[in-house]
């Protein structure tokens, strides 16, 4: 959206600045997208009089011309057919840039003599398309500022243009009073009344206009005014001026009266040629196919249900977007229908589209004008074409009814408190919305026809806020309960978190499938029971809810393979289901690993995936979640595990924490599933929860005394579990032995049948004192003791 300086001033009565109206604007939220200020880019130029002009020697078309200028006689060489003695000119001096030439003008030698400057036209200096001659003025001091003459005796030219940018919740700013308006209700002015004088009928007119019933859902008002005797032309100076300075191009003063109500009071209107119209106008649906050569001399085929006005001869105008060119004004226009009309938005919006048009009338009419404003409108355009052009109106003709868009919303002076954090007094709250067309009977704020935006109480609050500017928010902290606020997630939702966020760490993709399965998964891993079947499933493959992850993961792991992908590593977290009723679920965190464990590498190793990575997998994010570090390995998983590699992660015998282990093969054929494949379930809900509760994590212990290690070797019978030496390894001194870790078996030899040889590592930690041999060799002894106790076991020597 464009306006002048000098436009907007025609709404609002204002000494401020452009700087300071374009600080307003963008503050009211029309955000200045541009200024463009004459002034600025012709502030260089100054007025001169040609003293005398000669011929060049050495040209018939150029004139050696010597001019009084602000820096004294000057010497500049000019090839305009008016070049001559005694006019008064535009001087270019050098070293002024000439935006019409994008030239910095200099000293230079023109066929052997030198010019000091130059003589300007009104095309060089982007006032006009004329070039035909330089600029001659009526009058002029030499070395008077051209800006200055220009703003005594044609302002015009030096109008600053204003371009805005409209959101489309503003259709009301799309008309220069109603940014006046804003400006207003901000402070920078006031408003000047707009009343119109209405042009007394001349004449009865037997035109009438009608709307067909089943368009006035799109149509609900239509009026129009018949003028006779108009005398088109050339529009006035300054409208033609007005409308170059915001970009468009004048054609006749009628056209040009619909351009600029369009932009001054958001009101889009449309003249036919009356001589041209072909009986009464009716406002009607098209059938479809019907053909238009429209005002831009494009043809468009219309569409089914498309709003047009039609004359008996057929389709004269599309609806609210453009009219056609056998009924649009020429210069030999004496007699025309003005029309002002009310299109719905959304009706506008879809033909625009459908037919491919932009128009002001189209941008207009589809973001929501005021209905209410429609006879009025028309009335304006009436007395400007009569008091401009001439001619008698007649009565005005209307079909329909100006629809009732009338409404109110409730005041509530705190709201602004509660919405925006802003503190602004209800009596200035008041005075904003009156300000700006509202009108209020107690706390009841009645909305103005022009504001299709405004649709609740905290719109109102949004007006209000708007107007005393946004940037006066200061930023205040939010009210406080004192002490610390209980946290937001549960121990579960924290839990998963943490074991999602190690999971992916640990290189795992996870994977979020349904909690139903097929009958044939559910039955290899402990479910596929009437408790669990769905009444009503989705497909025959969702007919049981899940009595685990691993299924999902391994038909996953299956589909993955069909496709190429042999190696792979995935997760999930989810519930697994033992019955149907509520409380028989529990959650779980479920891992696979299939294949290898990395691409062929000539530097390294690729090995197949084993029990002992699902287990360091295992305990890295039973470990994330809380778990405690000392828990027992046990045998006894289900059957789907491996009977022989795999193993339950236990607080005692019956406390399980999770499980992990080699997939049975047989599970993995009756799952299309291609091994090795190793997983691990984990149980988030049977971790022990820590007995003290704490924000912050426990102290670091650490010591600066030199551990020690010993290595023990000891034979036992083969069926003693290398589990059993360990744990009694670690039990001969607590406070002490930090760690045991077997590093070798060896079964046969000098042996003898039935028996292995285990050689574990024992880390001893002291904390108050380095250790001496004789300490050391005690707890030597008492690992010796316990384990030969423990496992009926003797220390190899």
């Amino acid at each position: 959206m464009k306006f002048t300086l000098s436009w907007l001033k025609s709404h609002l009565d204002t000494d401020a600045s452009v700087a300071d109206i374009a600080e307003a604007l963008t503050d009211l939220g029309l955000e200045v997208e541009g200024i463009e200020n004459p002034i600025e880019k012709l502030s260089a130029f100054t007025i001169g009089y040609v003293e005398s002009a000669e011929k060049h020697p050495d040209a018939d078309k150029l004139k050696i011309c010597q001019v009084a200028t602000k820096n004294g006689p000057t010497q500049i060489i000019c090839g305009a057919p008016n070049a001559r003695e005694g006019i008064t000119v535009v001087i270019a001096s050098p070293g002024t840039y000439v935006p019409g030439l994008d030239i910095t003008i200099g000293v230079g030698k023109i066929r052997g003599v030198e010019s000091f400057g130059m003589m300007c036209s009104e095309k060089e200096m982007e006032l006009s398309e004329e070039h035909d001659g330089i600029i001659e003025l009526p009058s002029g001091d030499v070395g008077q500022t051209y800006t200055d003459w220009l703003a005594a005796h044609d302002p015009s030219k030096v109008d600053p243009v204003i371009e805005i940018a409209i959101t489309p919740n503003r259709p009301d700013a799309l008309g220069v009073r109603g940014i006046a308006r804003d400006l207003a209700a901000r402070g920078l002015g006031k408003m000047k009344p707009r009343e119109v004088e209405v042009i007394p009928a001349a004449f009865d007119t037997d035109l009438s206009i009608s709307i067909d019933d089943d368009t006035r859902d799109g149509c609900p008002v239509f009026t129009g005014r018949l003028i006779k005797g108009v005398k088109n032309g050339p529009s006035p100076a300054w409208l033609q001026d007005l409308l170059r300075a915001i970009g468009l191009r004048p054609i006749s003063f009628l056209v040009d009266v619909t351009n600029f109500f369009t932009h001054d009071l958001n009101r889009p209107l449309h003249v036919f040629d009356a001589d041209k119209v072909a009986g009464n106008l009716k406002v009607h649906r098209a059938a479809g196919g019907e053909t238009l050569t429209a005002l831009d001399d494009k043809e468009y085929t219309l569409q089914a249900g498309q709003m047009v006005i039609s004359d008996d001869n057929g389709v004269q105008s599309i609806a609210g977007i453009m009219g056609g060119l056998d009924t649009g004004c020429t210069a030999e226009t004496t007699n025309v229908i003005v029309e002002s009309a009310y299109w719905d938005p959304v009706q506008i919006a879809y033909a625009g589209r459908a037919l491919k048009i932009n128009s002001d009338a189209r941008y207009r009419f589809e973001r929501g004008i005021d209905p209410s404003f429609t006879p009025e409108g028309l009335e304006h355009a009436v007395r400007m074409i009569v008091d401009n052009a001439g001619g008698e109106a007649s009565q005005m003709i209307v079909a329909g009814a100006v629809p009732d868009v009338s409404r109110a919303y409730k005041l509530d002076a705190k709201r602004v408190i509660s919405l925006v954090g802003m503190d602004i007094p209800e009596s200035t709250q008041r005075q904003t919305l009156t300000a700006l067309g509202f009108r209020l009977e107690g706390d009841m704020a009645h909305v103005p026809s022009w504001r299709p935006d405004v649709q609740g109480e905290a719109d109102l609050v949004e007006e209000v806020a708007r107007i005393a500017s946004l940037t006066k928010l200061q930023g205040k902290p939010l009210p406080r309960i004192a002490g610390v606020p209980k946290p937001v997630l549960t121990p579960m939702q924290m839990r998963s978190s943490a074991a999602r966020r190690t999971a992916a760490a640990l290189g795992y993709n996870e994977c979020i499938s349904y909690a139903f399965i097929d009958k044939q998964a559910a039955s290899l891993f402990g479910g596929g029971d009437d408790a669990t079947m769905l009444e009503n499933p989705i497909s025959s493959d969702m007919s049981h809810m899940r009595p685990g992850l691993l299924p999902g993961l391994l038909r996953a792991a299956a589909r993955n393979q069909a496709r190429g992908f042999a190696d792979m590593a995935l997760f999930e977290i989810g519930h697994a289901f033992q019955g149907g009723e509520p409380g028989e679920q529990h959650l779980q965190v479920a891992g696979i690993l299939i294949g290898r464990t990395g691409p062929k590498d000539v530097l390294g190793e690729s090995r197949e995936v084993d029990v002992y990575d699902a287990k360091a997998d295992a305990e890295a994010v039973l470990s994330a979640i809380g778990a405690p570090a000392k828990v027992q390995i046990l045998r006894g998983g289900e059957g789907w595990w491996h009977p022989g590699r795999h193993g339950r992660i236990c607080l005692g015998p019956k406390k399980v924490l999770g499980v992990f282990g080699e997939i049975h093969p047989k599970i993995l054929r009756e799952m299309n599933v291609k091994g090795p494949a190793v997983g691990f379930v984990i149980y988030p809900e049977d971790v022990p929860v820590p007995k003290k509760k704490s924000a912050t994590r426990p102290a670091l212990k650490s010591t600066d005394l030199q551990a020690v290690e010993r290595d023990f070797a000891f034979v036992v019978d083969a069926e003693v579990e290398a589990l059993t030496l360990v744990n009694a390894a670690a039990g001969a001194d607590k406070a002490l032995i930090t760690d045991v870790r077997v590093f070798d078996e060896f079964i046969g030899g000098s042996l003898g049948e039935g028996k292995k040889s285990l050689a574990v590592t024992v880390r001893l930690q002291p904390v108050e004192a380095t250790l001496k041999d004789k300490e050391i060799e005690a707890v030597a002894a008492k690992i010796v003791e316990k384990v030969t106790k423990a496992t009926g076991g003797t220390l190899r020597g």
